[in-house]
């Protein structure tokens, strides 16, 4: 049964191979992945809000940016101790920090992603 519950946009294609990715990771089935470029996808905010920043719900709590992220490492055994240390508030914001300077190259990294698809 799925633990965490990621939004994911599966009209990019960086975001397409980083969720296959995860999906080879997650031998446990605890991550439900859902992709929001689909329009019978249920989403609990707005879907260009999901489609702008990853999100996540770990335990009932939807997160976003590098917490939703570290909430994904939880559930899965081999990323687990890079989601507890970012418990940490420091480790948090250091990650949240690198995530926002990732979304300004975002739309760049996109491009070059579809290229090559």
């Amino acid at each position: 049964m799925a633990q965490v519950t990621v939004w994911f946009d599966g009209a990019c294609p960086l975001c397409v191979r980083e969720i296959a990715l995860m999906r080879r990771l997650d031998r446990r089935g605890a991550i439900s992945f859902i992709d929001v470029s689909s329009e019978d996808a249920s989403c609990p905010i707005d879907r260009a809000d999901l489609l702008a920043k990853f999100h996540a719900n770990e335990n009932g709590q939807l997160l976003s940016g590098a917490a939703a992220f570290a909430a994904m490492w939880r559930a899965i055994p081999v990323l687990r101790p890079f989601g507890l240390l970012a418990r940490r508030p420091w480790a948090l914001k250091a990650l949240d920090a690198l995530y926002r300077r990732f979304l300004r190259v975002r739309p760049k990294l996109q491009r070059l992603f579809k290229q090559k698809a």
